[in-house]
């Protein structure tokens, strides 16, 4: 059985005991063979340990989600660790011996600096490789840190490219639908100015997704400008698009001219008259051979052409 270790929560345990009682853990895991039910055990009961680690000890994270990091906000935070301290721990994985990686809480890192200090609160996690702690990352920044829809997209493309895992693996760990993951990462397909407008929150990835679906280049960046300058609901954009869709098709679609001989084309016209539907047409063939069309839009209808027949 694993030594217990008490949480930073207690007021009673000190961090000669928590440091004391972690150290046990580690040599425990060191120890330990890979599959035995005693690492497992361990393993367990660090997921949920919170412990002060120097910040010293700590290395950023290579597979980090999370690229932008506002200097004002930063700051903010700083000065909010100095008076609260740090309200939600990180989460690291240990590497050695005090030498610790992040897997998520680089803000606040960051901020914890700032504000001057020299360790912080961290859960400890134990990723088997690189693609556990990027998974790790990514599900943790989802969860505790909101990630802007690019930041998103490209933890996505990795888990996905350098890690080779299909849609519905990464849409399992994240706890995402397949179809969601798929709109994330068509997102980096668009040109860079609206990526950088997705990523200010100027769209949402509602527009991101409607925009993905237009084909032409400079129709994106209409599209784009439209919707950012008369601040289009994504609905709106979506009907916008649409419209203008149908209107460039109509517009390339040939005009039907009549081919008919004059004296077919009166033929057709007294066909037209005689059923009261001006969409009746006399078809001809170079070999003379042809048809007339009547359509008719029920059966009431078809009643009334069959009557007209029969008189």
């Amino acid at each position: 059985m694993a030594k217990k270790v008490r949480r930073t929560a207690n007021p009673r345990a000190s961090k000669e005991e928590l440091k004391g009682g972690l150290k046990a853990l580690f040599r425990q895991i060191d120890n330990a063979p890979d599959d035995t039910a005693s690492q497992t055990e361990v393993v367990k009961e660090l997921a949920n340990t919170v412990a002060n680690i120097p910040l010293d000890q700590i290395e950023v994270n290579p597979h980090q989600p999370r690229s932008d990091f506002d200097e004002d906000a930063l700051n903010d935070l700083a000065d909010s660790i100095r008076i609260y301290g740090i309200i939600q721990p990180l989460t690291i994985r240990r590497m050695a011996p005090n030498q610790y990686q992040l897997i998520s809480g680089e803000r606040r890192m960051r901020a914890s600096k700032i504000a001057g200090l020299t360790e912080v609160p961290a859960y400890i996690r134990l990723a088997k490789d690189d693609k556990e702690l990027m998974a790790m990352a990514v599900v943790e920044n989802v969860q505790r840190e909101k990630l802007n829809p690019i930041e998103m997209a490209i933890s996505l493309v990795r888990l996905k490219d350098e890690f080779e895992l299909k849609d519905q693996d990464i849409a399992s760990i994240i706890g995402k639908r397949r179809s969601t993951i798929t709109n994330y990462r068509s997102v980096l397909k668009l040109p860079e100015p609206v990526q950088n407008s997705l990523r200010e929150e100027e769209i949402s990835m509602g527009h991101a997704k409607a925009l993905v679906g237009v084909k032409d280049k400079d129709l994106i960046h209409h599209y784009h400008t439209v919707a950012t300058e008369q601040h289009l609901s994504v609905r709106a954009l979506e009907d916008l698009i649409k419209r203008d869709k149908v209107k460039a098709e109509n517009k390339k679609a040939p005009k039907p001219t009549s081919k008919l001989p004059d004296e077919y084309d009166r033929v057709q016209s007294n066909l037209q008259e005689r059923f009261g539907i001006k969409r009746v047409q006399l078809k001809l063939k170079d070999d003379g051979k042809g048809q007339i069309v009547i359509p008719f839009n029920s059966v009431e209808d078809l009643n009334r052409i069959l009557d007209v027949i029969e008189e």
